[in-house]
């Protein structure tokens, strides 16, 4: 019996690092990131289009809004109006549409971060998935049962992601002045209600999250790395809020080349409501309203006889506490998977905004300052990968923490520096647990927040 039970742990230990090295040649091969972003519609906003020009100055591609008083070409079309009366002519107004390739995504900046970074997390998610379909022996420590490969790409994983987020947030061109300070305030205010919750003072009967376990030092870093969250999160919010506004024709601009089709438009009112949804299950009073504390009893001290009836008569209908914990945890994937899958429409959304912008200056006035539109599609189409990365690391960074999470009990068993390895592990668990929780938690009420402002008027999309 401990001669199979050995060579189970040698097997899957064997199995991870064949898996591991497997995934990343065959996404390096495949080159999985180029081919996400494959097909994707970027645009481009030239000076003039004149290929028959020989002339040093008319050559090639360049602007395509040309004033009706310049004659760089052989045969220019004669002006019905007065020569006295300036008018811009909207018939020279261009701007050019491109198909994503290989070769044009290598060309962006932040490509190569965005590509390792693709990579590695799909690989440590993949890891961590597998290991859930493994038999584990729990005894046999987290090196032999081979827990130890997607711990290390788990947490890896998590910690590149972040810092990757971090760094691209601090980009000055790339976002308002506004923007990364309002994103300092953020993090700021993350950072107070992270002491708040760690340090007990919201009670359980408001939110079903304790951590008596930390110590004071333990609660202190979570409030920092809660903050901290809230801080780099505040830019992708505002981008994907943008893109929801877009996606959803809530401008009723009812323009075919900004808007998107009714597949990305479900996909993107679907991501949308599952991660508000997924926010409120651990909210106790939403949640008491899912859980039967007729079955198997509640675990929670708010539970009297001092509820509410209205909780109490919904109770008896709902389901148990395991049964509750399950779909909190399938939600949390849910959330996580739609947000992934719906990087590629709001990335598209992102270049259309550039084109929304460019509409609107046209149209502005009988001669428009397209200078403005200009500099914004060059910069969305210059930062494409950077936008990439920030609707892209908050959905693996869920993902990676619920895998994390999800780790089989006692799995820091056999680490000789940890003295009780149960409680680690349970401590590890529940804070992996909390933090992919607040990273829907603060991407929902950051998102509904300013699309409540973009519906009252104060923000638009210029």
């Amino acid at each position: 019996m401990k001669l199979i039970t050995e060579n189970l742990s040698t097997s899957n230990l064997i199995i991870h690092t064949v898996f591991a090295i497997s995934l990343t040649l065959i996404l390096s091969l495949l080159k999985i990131p180029a081919l996400f972003l494959h097909g994707l519609h970027t645009y481009i906003h030239p000076d003039d289009v004149n290929p028959n020009a020989t002339t040093s100055t008319s050559s090639g591609i360049r602007a395509a809004i040309r004033r009706p008083g310049a004659t760089d070409s052989e045969h220019p079309k004669p002006r019905k109006k007065s020569k006295e009366r300036f008018e811009f002519d909207e018939s020279k107004a261009q701007i050019f549409r491109l198909k994503l390739t290989e070769g044009h995504l290598q060309s962006r900046i932040y490509f190569a971060d965005f590509y390792s970074a693709f990579n590695f997390t799909i690989i440590g998610f993949l890891s961590l998935l597998l290991h859930r379909f493994l038999t584990v022996d729990k005894d046999s420590g987290v090196v032999k049962n081979g827990t130890i490969i997607p711990l290390l790409l788990g947490l890896v994983g998590v910690s590149r992601v972040f810092f990757l987020i971090a760094r691209v947030g601090f980009v000055k061109s790339a976002s308002k002045r506004s923007e990364r300070q309002l994103g300092f305030v953020c993090g700021f205010l993350g950072f107070l209600l992270g002491l708040v919750i760690a340090f007990g003072v919201v009670p359980d009967s408001i939110l079903d999250f304790s951590f008596e376990s930390l110590d004071g030092l333990g609660k202190f870093f979570l409030a920092v790395f809660m903050g901290c969250i809230m801080g780099c999160l505040y830019i992708p919010a505002l981008r994907h809020a943008r893109a929801f506004w877009l996606g959803t024709d809530q401008i009723r601009c009812d323009l075919s080349i900004i808007s998107c089709g009714w597949l990305s438009r479900m996909l993107i009112y679907a991501t949308y409501i599952m991660a508000v949804f997924t926010s409120l299950l651990w909210i106790s009073p939403f949640a008491d309203l899912l859980i039967n504390s007729k079955i198997g009893g509640s675990n929670r001290s708010h539970m009297t006889r001092n509820k509410r009836q209205v909780i109490e008569i919904a109770g008896r209908f709902g389901m148990s506490r395991s049964s509750f914990d399950n779909l909190r945890n399938w939600c949390l994937f849910t959330t996580g998977m739609l947000q992934f899958l719906t990087v590629r429409p709001n990335i598209q959304l992102f270049l259309n905004e550039a084109v929304l912008c460019w509409y609107q200056r046209l149209h502005a006035s009988k001669v428009p300052d397209l200078d403005y539109s200009r500099a914004k599609v060059f910069l969305h189409n210059h930062y494409l990968c950077l936008a990439v990365v920030q609707f892209f690391a908050p959905a693996m960074m869920v993902l990676l923490l619920l895998g994390l999470s999800r780790l089989d009990d006692n799995f820091l068993k056999g680490i000789y520096w940890i003295r009780d390895s149960s409680f680690c592990s349970t401590l590890v668990k529940e804070v992996a647990l909390f933090m992919a929780w607040w990273i829907i938690f603060i991407w929902s009420v950051l998102s509904s927040a300013i699309l409540v402002l973009y519906r009252h008027g104060t923000l638009y999309v210029s």
